[in-house]
Order: structure tokens, then C-alpha cells, then sequence
């Protein structure tokens, strides 16, 4: 029996993580928006709190213009300053929030300028993500929702997004990455292209398909013939057409809709002015002015593709980035091999030597985790590290002269999936410094990054040197390493597999970039028995 007031024993409720808070905003081609979620520790995924969009004609200016009016700059800051009102009463951390823009303002004339007001005004410093980062944003914001469905998860599926300047496309297959481009298909500036022909309003409607359709071939081109892939469509106008088609969509998940359906439907936005399609529709004047060109890169695209129907996704851009947000800016494992794949058939393309590379990108890992306390860097360093060390030698495919230089460019030139723009420089000239001369101030590619940047590609270009002394003659006898650093230097013992002269004499031409950086010997040794048995 419990005496009175006397309160039982129980074992005390589990204390749940408190939630963080995350923000992104978007300056978009008709809008900007912004969207507020929370994650906890320990769990995936994020639930999403607010969503809030302001019409704005950013796009309209670059495509037409080819910068940003003054007036729209000032909507613009009277917009951020409302959206961070309501951050403030949310108590979202200023660390927290991100700021993004795209094709709008990146391809302005004046979109330092434009970014300089915006920082001022608000104290917002807006990143210009380019299309590879567009497309890991949307390959983290759609993965999870094609996982969900048999079909599409162990399928074919064509990713794609219709914006104001370009139109992008993932391709992907059981789930893999097959290829993510670009096409300068976007519906501002087919709009643009229309008003250009200052054709009668009759003809504009022949002229808008013409444009399409020669964009559209381009694509089909692009795309394997035999490939039979269901295609997922994002963005806003894909959104709308979903909603005006299955009205019961609750507009999160996926819908699936006719193509004859979409055809007649855009059929008829095109023959109406923007101003009746706001009338009708009641949507912005912005978006009314997309919705046309955009609905028929998707129709012809379709058709062109013999498809039936495509799948419309609710997801956006700032899902993904609120997604990569939530794991601090780190990169799943899955995420990673995405990354790799793709490095991987770079790779093919330009006939590297396979198993030379995928020695020295191992190396470079051992060496990498073995030096962390001196190196202080990310685990995502170790794999742009290690993207390095598996391209290090494509220059080669130009010619065996100078083939650093050669490496450096067909990288920085190359399309790798889930990849910056940043990225791919760190990338290209940790593979240019992997022989020859260290890294220069005359050097106009380093010379452009800033400090910390320089910093980086030194300390991991170091490594991947000693990494490629350690397999000099190309024949993978050094397999097993043991590292460790003691009195000022880097001892790094292998298992005997034979006479490693070569070896001694590569790191003898190589280590001292090694030096210089870590101010740390290199001795290479002969790993003992009981060091090769425990390590076994």
C-alpha cells in the first residue's frame, strides 16, 4: 500500500533532446522564400515548421535586363527584413540560417553589388550555389521521397526541374547517380527569346514550342535510347499543374499525372496573357509568367520520352539544404559513394590507371586518419582527398608532359556529381601538387582562394604526395602501412612485399612539401612481424 501523498517509485520519464532549429532562405527566380524546421539529435529527417514566400522579379531582371533594378533590390531587403522578424520570434540561431541564390542573381551583371546591398541592409551574407550544388540539394531533398516507392527506388528515374534560367536533370538508376547536367532551358529566358522575335501574338506560341523543342532535343540526346525511366518533376510550376489536375494532392508527397492531361492544360496557359492567368489562377504576376514556357519543357519532354504520365514531388531546393543543414554539413556514407561513382566513371573516361589510383586513394586514407591531430581536418576533407588521389593522374589522358598541370584542368573542367564549384578547385589543385613545384602565389589558380582554402589544399596535397611515393612503380607492394608521429617525425612502416628502393627514392623527391607543411621527417620502414600479426 502507498501512504498517503506519498508519491510511488517509477523510473523517471526519458528526458527527450531539445529540438534545434534550422532556416533556409532562397532568392529564386519569381520569389523569395524562406522555410523554417526543427531536428532532433539522434533522429533523421526534419520537420518542417514554416514556409513563407515573397513574389519578386529577380529573374525577370537578369533575363532580360541582365541585372537587378535598384527597385527590386529594395523589395528584395524589405522582404529578408520581415522574413528575419519572424526568425527572431522563432529564436532561430543566426548560425543557423542559411542563405542561398541561384541562376537569378548569379548571372546578374551586378550581383556583387546586389549582395553587397542585401549584407548591409540585413546582415544576411547570401551563397551563390552553383548547379552541382543544385543538384546534391536536390538529390538530398528527393532520395528519401523515391525510396519510399518500390518503382522508383529500384528503377530508372529522370529527376528534373524546370527554373527561370536553365533546366537541371538528375539521372538515376536503383537508386545510383548515373549523371546530373544542365541545360540552358529555362522559362524566363525563353520568354526573353519570345519577346525578341517581337512576333504577333498568334506566332508566339509556334515560336515558344520551337525554342522548346530544340532544347528538348537536346536532352533526348543526351539520354541513352534504350533507357525507359519514369520521370519526377520539381519545382513550383510543376506543383501548380498537380494541384490544378488531382485536386485531393496534399501537395507533399508524390501525385502522378497524364501527360494529355498537362498537354491540354498547358495548351491553354500559353494562349492566355499573364494578366489573365493571375485573374484566373490567382497566382503572382511573377510565376504567371513562368508557368507556360516551363509546363511545356515538361510536356515535350514527356512526349519526347513516349511517357504517359510523370510523377510530380512536392519536395524543394531548401528541403535539401535544410537536409544537409540537420547533419551539420556532413555527408552520409550513401551520399559519399554517390560522390564517388561519379569520380569513379570520370575516371573511365579518361582511361586512368585503375589500380594505381584506388592505391594511392587508399594511402592517402591511411595516412589522412593517422595524422588527424596535425592536419585538424573534416571528414569531408578526407574524401575530397580522396577524389583527388583517384584523378591525380587524368592529365595524363593529354599527355604524359607535365600531365599535374593537364590533371588540375580537366578537373576543374569536369562535371562530378554532388561537387561545388570550390569543391572541384580544392580537388583540382591538390591533384596539380601531387608533383613538381609546391603551391605559389604566382600561381593564379591558388592565388584566388582565400587563406584557409590555401591552407587546405597544402596539408592535403603533402599527403597525397607520400601517398603516391608509397606505390612510385605503380605495382601495389606497399599494401599494409602503419603510421604513427613521434620526436619531429612521420614514421611510416610497410609490410616487406619485396625491395621498396623506388619507394625510398619517391619519397626522398617528394617529402619535402611534407615537411615544409607538417615540419615533420618522413622515414619509411619495415613493419616488424608482431606489427604485421596485430594489425592481421
Amino acid at each position: 500500500m502507498t501512504k498517503e501523498n506519498e508519491v510511488p517509485s517509477q523510473e523517471p520519464p526519458a528526458v527527450q533532446p531539445a529540438a534545434t532549429l534550422f532556416a533556409v532562405v532562397e532568392l529564386g527566380t519569381t520569389s523569395v522564400r524562406m522555410a523554417v524546421a526543427q531536428a532532433w539529435a539522434g533522429e533523421e529527417g526534419i520537420k518542417p515548421l514554416e514556409n513563407l514566400q515573397q513574389a519578386l522579379a529577380l529573374g525577370k531582371d537578369t533575363f532580360t535586363l541582365g541585372y537587378i533594378a535598384t527597385g527590386t533590390t529594395e523589395a528584395c531587403v524589405e522582404a529578408l527584413k520581415r522574413f528575419q522578424a519572424l526568425l527572431r520570434e522563432y529564436r532561430v540561431p543566426p548560425a543557423n540560417v542559411r542563405a542561398i541564390a541561384t541562376s537569378a542573381v548569379r548571372e546578374a551583371s551586378n550581383s556583387e553589388a546586389f549582395l553587397d546591398r542585401i549584407y548591409i541592409a540585413t546582415g544576411m551574407a547570401v551563397d551563390l550555389i552553383d548547379e552541382a550544388e543544385v543538384n546534391r540539394f536536390t538529390y538530398l531533398a528527393v532520395h528519401p521521397v523515391l525510396q519510399t516507392v518500390p518503382g522508383l527506388r529500384d528503377g530508372e528515374t529522370l529527376v528534373v526541374e524546370v527554373g527561370g534560367g536553365s533546366t537541371e536533370l538528375l539521372h538515376m538508376k536503383q537508386g545510383n547517380v548515373v549523371s546530373a547536367q544542365g541545360y540552358r532551358l529555362g522559362s524566363l529566358r525563353l520568354r526573353k527569346m519570345v519577346d525578341e522575335e517581337r512576333a504577333p501574338a498568334p506566332r508566339q506560341g509556334r515560336i515558344l514550342r520551337s525554342h522548346v523543342d530544340r532544347g528538348v532535343g537536346q536532352i533526348r540526346y543526351s539520354l541513352p535510347e534504350n533507357q525507359n525511366a519514369v520521370m519526377v518533376a520539381l519545382g513550383g510550376e510543376a506543383r501548380f499543374a498537380a494541384s490544378q489536375l488531382e485536386r485531393e494532392w496534399d501537395k507533399k508527397g508524390l501525385v502522378k499525372i497524364q501527360v494529355p492531361a498537362l498537354a491540354k492544360l498547358t495548351t491553354e496557359l500559353i494562349g492566355l496573357s499573364a494578366d489573365d492567368i493571375v485573374e484566373r489562377f490567382h497566382v503572382s504576376f511573377q510565376d504567371a509568367e513562368t508557368l507556360g514556357p516551363a509546363l511545356l519543357v515538361y510536356t515535350r519532354l514527356a512526349e519526347a520520352l513516349d511517357l504517359r504520365a510523370i510523377t510530380v514531388s512536392g519536395v524543394t531546393l531548401r528541403d535539401g539544404v535544410l537536409a544537409e543543414m540537420a547533419t551539420h554539413g556532413s555527408w552520409t556514407d550513401e551520399f559519399k559513394q554517390q560522390i564517388l561513382s561519379s569520380v569513379h566513371e570520370l575516371g573511365k573516361q579518361y582511361h586512368v590507371d585503375v589500380n594505381h589510383a584506388e592505391h594511392v586513394a587508399y594511402l592517402s586514407q591511411q595516412l589522412f586518419k593517422a595524422m588527424k591531430d596535425e592536419h585538424r581536418l573534416d571528414p569531408r576533407h578526407e574524401l575530397l582527398l580522396t577524389v583527388a588521389a583517384l584523378l591525380h593522374e587524368v592529365g595524363a589522358y593529354v599527355s604524359t608532359r607535365s600531365h599535374h598541370k593537364h590533371s588540375m584542368y580537366l578537373i576543374m573542367n569536369s562535371d562530378i556529381f554532388g561537387l561545388g564549384a570550390r569543391d572541384l578547385q580544392i580537388v583540382a589543385l591538390v591533384a596539380r601538387y601531387h608533383r613538381r613545384t609546391s603551391p605559389k602565389a604566382s600561381h593564379v589558380e591558388y592565388s584566388v582562394l582565400d587563406r584557409e582554402s590555401r591552407v587546405v589544399v597544402s596539408k592535403m596535397a603533402a599527403i597525397l604526395r607520400i601517398a603516391d611515393a608509397l606505390d612510385r612503380g605503380h605495382v601495389q607492394t606497399q599494401r599494409d602501412i602503419d603510421v604513427s608521429i613521434r620526436k619531429g617525425q612521420c614514421v611510416i612502416r610497410v609490410k616487406q612485399a619485396g625491395d621498396f628502393t623506388l619507394e625510398q627514392q619517391g619519397l626522398r623527391e617528394k617529402a619535402e612539401m611534407f615537411e615544409q607543411v607538417y615540419g615533420l621527417k618522413v622515414v619509411l620502414e619495415e613493419m616488424s612481424d608482431e606489427v604485421a600479426l596485430g594489425k592481421g
